[in-house]
């Protein structure tokens, strides 16, 4: 059964969201996994696309964007209408609500920030994980005691 993590960040800036969910990415393909970010537009994938470039100039995260050439798919992919292609293991979403393929997964990660609407879907999210049996955790993130 998939793992739900959420992850509440004190910020309302959705850069700030974004930046995590890159933080996020990074770690779990760094450990071996196949990372799915699941946005909400096709301006926000474009954006995550921009972000995993430039967020970190000293790492390298190899993604693409599902909707572009998918021959060689890369371990990171984003999209905000495509189902996975292949079985993956991390599911980072960003999407106000559940992806219909979430259960596919190993792991579920939810970033939720102070932002009223971000929070309000967050706790609908986390009621339909929670009213269906599915494992959730977790964790308050201060991001102006990170280092």
């Amino acid at each position: 059964m998939t793992k739900v993590s959420f992850y509440v960040i004190n910020s309302t800036s959705e850069q700030e969201r974004q930046l995590f969910a890159c933080r996020l990415a990074e770690k779990a393909w760094r450990q071996g996994h196949q990372v799915f970010i699941h946005t909400e537009s096709a301006q926000q994938s474009a954006l995550m696309d921009s972000i995993l470039w430039e967020f970190r100039p000293e790492s390298f995260v190899p993604h693409q964007q599902l909707e572009q050439d998918n021959e060689h798919p890369a371990p990171v992919l984003i999209s905000h209408q495509m189902d996975p292609p292949r079985l993956m293991d991390v599911l980072i979403n960003l999407s106000p609500e559940q992806p219909s393929f979430f259960s596919q997964f190993e792991r579920l990660l939810e970033i939720i920030d102070d932002d009223p609407d971000i929070k309000s879907h967050g706790r609908t999210r986390y009621q339909f994980y929670r009213d269906r049996g599915y494992h959730i955790d977790s964790h308050n993130i201060n991001l102006q005691t990170r280092g």
